[in-house]
């Protein structure tokens, strides 16, 4: 209930990232309920259908992230003093934020079985009843607990991970003691540095290029151990694709290590203002900005393996590369990630508009304060750009052999 009254009460800005919430959880729970229709129609092919399964994983990680992303920046999740009188600790608003993003979610997921359902023809509630029957497999009867599971997954997973994301960490609420208050003996250790998982993302995009090139060296694996791809008569060897999914992983962990060097490399030298102020806001964002600007890069990545792999599809004379439920499953990942990223940039906008105010007071003129997101922009863009292009090119090689 108290859930519910925050939402009605919210920021315009808020309910929108929440209704963009539940609307990328409707497309998830569509997309596994087409799986569901599929395997129910098809009991002969179960090992495609567990393979159309996995592929949903991919939409359903980026849902959670982003579901995840706006828990974070949700007013109505962080310290206040004197919540802890009311019963609203730390812990309390971690499982706030995790039943509001529950909530979300499932509103999502009804709404994606009653659009399943109205497309199938067995609702008959709009002009559109009945016309995706034979794309969704309407002839089947659908199997309610089977398709109930798959809708509580996404619900499940996101409260779970917002419970875990937004744990109580060591720093205190608004007007409590800082860290110059508390004696030595008692201090917390030090945050572990944010470019510590650069080598580490570099050394898994190089042995997930690596198992790549190990993958593809001329041997043909039988064909019952190919896994489909979508829009291809042929698969892939388990090698390729876990290679360009460990590269993938790899480019996520070096994320907020490339966004700490490229505000060291705006500061370093001489700097001016602009530049000196750009280079330090970029480090002490790097991990709330470095991590989903990893994915949003990881998955640029992958657009551009497909493009190198669907390409010739693209042509007039060639096939259909995919279908309108492969294409709905990478927009819905590209639209989560990016949205991702956008709100994570809003949450590191927000955690210094105090400090943003304090130079405005001094004097700093606003125009300074621009010219330094401009830069700021054109840097990560200047080294993500190249990299996600060389990783993408190197990562599509061995699957275009």
């Amino acid at each position: 209930m108290l859930s519910l009254r925050l939402a009605r009460g919210a920021h315009p800005l808020v309910l929108l990232r929440r209704l963009l919430v539940a609307a990328a959880a409707a497309g998830v729970g569509f997309l596994l309920l087409c799986t569901l229709g599929h395997a129910v129609a098809h009991p002969k092919e179960a090992e495609g259908s567990v393979v159309r399964l996995l592929w949903c994983v991919v939409p359903l990680a980026a849902v959670v992230q982003f579901a995840v992303a706006v828990a974070r920046t949700d007013p109505a999740t962080r310290l206040r003093e004197g919540l802890d009188a009311v019963g609203l600790g730390p812990v309390a608003l971690s499982l706030l934020a995790a039943v509001s993003t529950a909530l979300s979610c499932a509103v999502g997921s009804c709404a994606a079985l009653l659009i399943y359902l109205e497309l199938r023809g067995n609702l008959h509630l709009t002009s559109l009843s009945g016309s995706a029957t034979k794309l969704l497999d309407g002839g089947e009867p659908l199997p309610w607990a089977a398709a109930l599971t798959l809708l509580s997954l996404l619900p499940v997973l996101a409260a779970a991970a917002c419970a875990v994301m937004l744990r109580p960490g060591e720093q205190s609420p608004e007007g409590g003691p800082t860290a110059d208050d508390i004696p030595p003996a008692v201090k917390a250790p030090e945050p572990k540095r944010t470019y510590s998982g650069l080598p580490w993302g570099v050394a898994v995009i190089a042995t997930g290029l690596a198992l790549e090139s190990y993958a593809s060296d001329g041997s043909a694996p039988p064909a019952e151990a190919l896994l489909n791809l979508p829009g291809r008569a042929d698969g892939a060897s388990p090698g390729l694709v876990g290679g360009w999914l460990l590269a993938c992983l790899g480019f996520c962990l070096a994320g907020p290590g490339l966004t700490h060097w490229c505000g060291v490399l705006l500061s370093a030298g001489r700097p001016g203002p602009v530049r000196l102020l750009a280079g330090r806001i970029l480090q002490d964002a790097a991990p709330r900005l470095g991590r989903p600007l990893g994915v949003l890069c990881a998955v640029a990545s992958g657009a551009l393996v497909a493009v190198e792999l669907y390409g010739a599809a693209w042509e007039p004379s060639g096939a259909r590369p995919f279908g309108p439920l492969t294409g709905l499953g990478a927009a819905l990942v590209m639209a989560c990630v990016t949205a991702t990223a956008l709100t994570a940039a809003l949450d590191t906008r927000q955690s210094r508009a105090d400090t943003a105010a304090t130079l405005l007071r001094l004097g700093i003129p606003a125009s300074l304060l621009r010219s330094a997101a401009a830069v700021r922009t054109c840097a990560l863009v200047a080294v993500m750009a190249p990299l996600t292009w060389v990783v993408g090119e190197l990562a599509a090689m061995p699957l275009t052999r």
